[in-house]
């Protein structure tokens, strides 16, 4: 628990603004849109992909549904229900889904290609609410935003989306999964020293910190780690690192998203350059780690077992 009174004392310090933070994950977003169209400009121009085949076997039966990230896609799957919609992404989703029409990104899904496709739900999630909510509303779609940054909110979705597509077993299933898995490592820590932990979350260019309001910060707290951002409500807060020295971490994770290479240069530049974080006790004893983006999204993922079994071999080396 040291370093939480410091914290408390300095709060002044850190931009709360839901503004600055709503810009700063904004960024994130264009960078994520920006990656998920392709490697080269040239497929960054391009339109979402649109399929060719004239029926799939979710138009021929069921709801007509509509995933516009890449999580849900994953979760959708493994619960067995067909898409009419996908998000477009460089990351490869799953063999079901191969010829579903795509949408575009998750941050700025193709609403003309959406309406086309006449859907009965189209899902996106609560983080990008802020900013879809508008355009969904304005192009005269009905979305539905899930709730997927923590685990017990991702497994509330998972149940909720099994239950309403007939899918309560495989939905059970994979929450049995989690539950075990957390459960396991839990029991495996059990009597050993809680770590102070620092999560930064990084873009290229700038970095906010996490609290465990966070995806990765719930993760950290459902694993034993105390993190020393206490008494927030938001998910991330601009840092001062002197502040953040004060509370001086076991730990240190650093999240790279948007350009997860470009990101981890930024962070071992600002490692080396700011003479602070020689200070920090996670530093001089070489307990900074950076986590493998695809594991460690900003919202909960169905790698969700293995980043977690990752996160304790990194708490409690």
């Amino acid at each position: 628990m040291r370093g939480h009174s410091r914290w408390s004392a300095a709060g002044g310090a850190y931009i709360r603004s839901r503004l600055s933070v709503a810009a700063w994950l904004l960024t994130v977003a264009l960078l994520l849109s920006a990656c998920a169209s392709g490697s080269s400009g040239e497929q960054q121009d391009e339109q979402p992909i649109r399929s060719q085949q004239a029926t799939t076997a979710a138009e021929e039966q069921g709801p007509r549904i509509v995933a516009t990230t890449v999580a849900l896609a994953e979760i959708l799957d493994a619960l067995e229900v067909e898409l009419v919609g996908i998000p477009t992404s460089s990351k490869q989703l799953p063999p079901r889904y191969a010829g579903v029409t795509e949408v575009g990104s998750p941050m700025s899904p193709d609403m003309e290609w959406v309406r086309m496709l006449k859907p009965d739900e189209v899902l996106s999630v609560t983080t990008l609410e802020y900013d879809l909510a508008p355009k969904f509303e304005s192009a005269g779609v009905k979305a539905e935003f899930l709730d997927l940054t923590s685990l017990e909110s991702m497994n509330a979705v998972i149940a909720k989306l099994g239950d309403r597509y007939g899918r309560r077993e495989q939905a059970e299933r994979l929450i049995g999964k989690h539950q075990q898995k957390l459960e396991e490592l839990q029991s495996a820590i059990a009597g050993k020293p809680s770590p102070s932990v620092l999560i930064l979350m990084g873009i290229p260019g700038s970095y906010l910190v996490a609290t465990e309001h966070s995806y990765i910060g719930d993760l950290v707290k459902r694993l034993g780690g105390v993190n020393i951002v206490q008494g927030e409500r938001v998910e991330y807060v601009a840092s001062n690192t002197e502040h953040l020295q004060q509370a001086n971490p076991d730990v240190i994770l650093r999240a790279a998203h948007g350009l997860p290479d470009e990101v981890v240069k930024m962070f071992d530049a600002e490692f080396k350059k700011n003479d602070i974080w020689k200070h920090f006790n996670a530093v001089k004893s070489g307990r900074v780690y950076d986590l493998e983006e695809t594991r460690f999204g900003t919202t909960g993922n169905l790698a969700v077992s293995e980043a977690m079994e990752e996160l304790m071999g990194l708490l409690y080396e």
